[in-house]
């Protein structure tokens, strides 16, 4: 059977962003034969810290996930990878869920309403400065559901800072770190 891997955007932070673009990269380095990378759009403005704004984005964003999921046959591989970022993490977690897909999932840049769904099988990358987020909040939700959550100091929402080359080497963690947890969940198999 095949391997599946589904990339989750976030808004404003499309597949061909480096976390999403490399992820994929990796993928196929690990076998997933098959891809999807989902576009959606939403032209909301001002929706952070506004828990109703954030509300319409992930209902708009994700009935356009759904619609693109709809014609997909989960049944016919035999691993499935959701790799998220942003919102995009609260979509692929919900659809995981409302579905009852069994798949192990990288959550890049996680917010809270992401773990108000369970994780059976997920890793979280988050940085300290991002403004999206409370870190540690989401940091104690993590483990709440034993995903193991990676911290990165004075990284923003793309984990990243103002120092181009310390964003290679925490680009360069953070794919080390997905790929081994990929590597993992072939070997449990």
């Amino acid at each position: 059977m095949k391997k599946l891997a589904i990339f989750f955007p976030g808004i404003g932070y499309h597949c061909d962003k480096p976390l999403l673009y490399y992820a994929r990269k990796l993928t196929q380095e690990c076998g997933y034969e098959e891809s999807i990378s989902l576009s959606y759009s939403y032209d909301g403005r001002n929706i952070r810290g506004d828990e109703q704004k954030m509300q319409q984005a992930f209902e708009a964003l994700y009935a356009q996930a759904e619609q693109q999921l709809s014609k997909v046959d989960f049944g016919k591989y035999s691993e499935i990878l959701f790799v998220s970022k942003s919102v995009g993490t609260i979509i692929a977690s919900n659809y995981a869920w409302k579905y009852k897909i069994p798949c192990q999932q990288v959550l890049y840049t996680p917010l809270k309403q992401t773990y108000a769904f369970p994780h059976e099988n997920a890793i979280a990358f988050i940085g300290t400065k991002d403004p999206w987020s409370n870190t540690e909040e989401v940091v104690r939700l993590s483990e709440q559901q034993k995903v193991s959550i990676y911290v990165y100091e004075e990284a923003n929402h793309s984990i990243e800072t103002p120092d181009t080359m310390k964003n290679l080497e925490l680009l360069t963690d953070v794919m080390e770190k997905t790929k081994r947890y990929i590597h993992l969940f072939e070997i449990i198999q």
